[in-house]
């Protein structure tokens, strides 16, 4: 995609509605007028599948026959959260030193938007780490998919590893993490093995 494309322009507004099973969804438009389509593939291309309502982002635009259409995301910005944390088992203490936590590439094991929660594996660890949605949505995102690469950082909750905030894969392909980075996931993110049978009802079982 070339940014010398003078038919395009970059456009900062807040995501209206995105679902992932329909493939789109679109954004307000801080210029005013009408919305912007935002498809999945655009996004997946930033290195995310969903994004939550009233994040904020900035976008490349172009003008087609059916309006607005978003063709490269070059930012996404959580929802704003009034200072708060995501969740009570989250102390303000671990939001104001989150950027001092390492980023650790993790594997989702599964997620049910519907209950709420979900958990995943860290590589080289056999802990499952637990996901809650708000968490996921103060980190931008709205849901996740079984086997979909991510990036956690991670705290000791009351009830074992939780994880703190959740980042897409391709948003921290070129840092440095703490366990290798080639343990069941390819550059794009996606799982290199099967999902274990019977760990949703094991890790749900743990967590109630």
């Amino acid at each position: 995609m070339t940014r010398d494309n003078p038919d395009e322009r970059t456009v900062t507004g807040l995501i209206k509605w995105f679902d992932p099973t329909k493939g789109y969804g679109f954004i307000y438009n801080d210029e005013g007028g009408p919305d912007i389509l935002l498809h999945a593939n655009v996004l997946r291309n930033f290195g995310q599948g969903s994004v939550a309502d009233n994040s904020q982002v900035t976008v490349r635009v172009l003008t087609t026959t059916r309006g607005l259409q978003a063709v490269e995301v070059l930012e996404v910005s959580p929802p704003e959260n009034q200072g708060l944390p995501p969740i009570a088992d989250l102390p303000q203490s671990v939001i104001d030193d989150l950027q001092s936590l390492p980023l650790q590439p993790a594997r989702v094991k599964w997620f049910d938007k519907a209950k709420g929660f979900g958990f995943a594996n860290i590589f080289g660890r056999g802990d499952d780490v637990f996901l809650h949605i708000e968490v996921l949505r103060h980190s931008g995102l709205a849901d996740l998919t079984v086997g979909e690469g991510v990036a956690l950082r991670v705290v000791e909750g009351p009830r074992g590893l939780m994880a703190a905030q959740v980042a897409g894969w391709d948003e921290v392909l070129g840092r440095q993490f703490d366990g290798p980075t080639d343990a069941g996931l390819d550059a794009d993110g996606e799982a290199s093995t099967a999902q274990d049978a019977g760990a949703e009802a094991g890790s749900h079982a743990a967590f109630g």
